[in-house]
């Protein structure tokens, strides 16, 4: 794998660098900051839904998974608009850097809408088809969390794109000023709701709700302003332009195939652990809320390397490109390692602000005490780079391998390790700990094999 991020030729000595390390910092900080508070929206409602008890706990856990379903669908949407964006933006080509940003609220909106309305009409029908063997206060609580958050999903599908089409221009300290905006709302609710209205886990579901109406409502405005490199213009969005879409759902879709049967596939995990009984689901639903810390400059520097990667090739400099995907991937494997340590650090302190049992808390701090070791060796290498390849246009092999390598690895995995091995929990953890190692080692393969370079997205 070090081959990924070394190489003999002198790539320094290249001039005119698209993006200055001053630059790269711009481009970066904010992004962190605002993937740490995304991260502290869920750990918020975890953490307060606790005081609601251990039922009121696994069902918005569960819903969770359920909703990160939906969630990546929408992710994907935004990021295979924002790759072709920014390759229009790195080409110079102003006219279909805008058409192309307009579709992209536009097919985001339709498609999330759509999402909304069955998750809310279904919510009932979805959960007992998963999760036919949990007790019936856990199923009360994960039905009203499920279809009051499914009512967000219009939002956060223009919120998702909007944000992406202003960190393909790196204006990223706007999206963070957003993300923390949308962390006030949702704790000063939940506060309210859970705490003094005893709401339990509808008083996190609404607080969310509001969140992302208020957070999409602003970053869509602020798309409209016509001075900036990318905006968008109602024209444009109630068009439909096929060949711009054709574009947008050559790098989302199978992106979106991937995040999706990812998602499902960690659905299915979810299932078995629905079977370990009520103790080990609440542990995975804590573990899950403050694990997503363990991924904070991940899950940074996969935004940032779409937006410096993306120009790159649209201007077709695949030299640059290959320097800043290895300069991206030390920077963010040196902070992976810096974030868990401080996390492992943490933790024992951060777990006393959840109301659990002794058991679930011991099986809890196994497993995030797991997380912190296998993120700092294997996560960048398994996920950021994956999202170069796709900047660059090779979104089709990321979605064969990352399919793959998560129903034969890791569900495979999960129900022998946690099944019938009898692991619960742990088992499962092992299991995705393992899918990440056979992903490093076909995406090392592809990138050192260059065949990514030929899959530039636009003409």
């Amino acid at each position: 794998c070090f081959t990924i991020i070394h190489n003999r030729n002198n790539i320094n000595a290249m001039k005119n660098k698209m993006f200055t390390n001053r630059q790269l910092g711009r481009l970066i900080l904010p992004l962190l900051v605002e993937q740490l508070l995304v991260m502290l929206v869920g750990m918020a409602d975890t953490i307060m839904v606790s005081a609601a008890g251990e039922a009121a706990i696994s069902g918005v856990s569960i819903v969770n998974d359920v909703n990160n379903l939906i969630i990546s669908i929408l992710t994907a949407i935004a990021g295979g608009g924002s790759v072709i964006v920014t390759q229009y933006l790195g080409n110079k080509d102003e006219e279909n850097t805008k058409l192309s940003a307009s579709q992209l609220l536009m097919i985001s909106f339709v498609i999330s809408l759509v999402f909304g309305i069955l998750c809310v009409a279904f919510h009932s029908v979805i959960l007992h088809a998963l999760y036919k063997s949990i007790e019936v206060d856990v199923m009360n609580s994960a039905s009203v969390y499920f279809w009051i958050t499914a009512l967000s999903f219009p939002f956060l599908g223009v919120y998702n794109s909007s944000a992406a089409l202003y960190r393909s221009m790196n204006r990223t300290n706007t999206t963070m000023r957003v993300s923390i905006l949308m962390n006030v709302i949702n704790v000063v609710g939940n506060f309210i709701c859970v705490y003094l209205l005893h709401m339990g886990a509808a008083g996190v579901a609404w607080p969310t709700l509001a969140s992302r109406v208020v957070a999409a409502i602003v970053m869509l405005a602020l798309c409209f302003d016509s001075e900036a490199p990318i905006s968008v213009v109602w024209k444009d969005i109630l068009t439909w332009n096929q060949t711009i879409i054709n574009k947008i759902l050559s790098i989302a879709i199978p992106n979106g195939i991937e995040n999706g049967l990812f998602q499902l596939g960690k659905v299915i995990v979810s299932m078995f652990v629905a079977t370990y009984g009520t103790m080990q689901i609440a542990a995975n639903g804590v573990t899950n809320s403050l694990c997503v810390l363990c991924y904070t400059t991940e899950m940074a520097m996969q935004l940032a390397v779409v937006t410096v990667v993306g120009q790159c090739v649209g201007a077709n400099d695949y030299d640059q490109a290959r320097y800043y995907i290895r300069k991206m991937l030390i920077m963010a494997m040196v902070m992976a390692v810096i974030n868990n340590v401080i996390i492992f650090v943490v933790s024992p302190f951060a777990l006393q602000l959840y109301t659990l049992k002794n058991e679930t808390l011991a099986i809890t701090e196994t497993i995030l005490d797991m997380e912190c070791l296998a993120v700092g060796l294997f996560h960048v290498l398994a996920f950021v780079l994956p999202t170069c390849l796709r900047a660059a246009g090779d979104a089709k092999y990321t979605m064969d391998v990352g399919v793959l390598s998560m129903f034969f690895a890791r569900v495979a995995g999960a129900y022998i390790l946690g099944t019938v091995m009898g692991l619960g929990v742990v088992g499962t953890r092992i299991a995705m700990y393992i899918d990440w190692i056979v992903r490093i080692v076909f995406f090392a393969i592809r990138y050192k094999s260059g065949k990514w370079t030929q899959y530039r997205a636009i003409e």
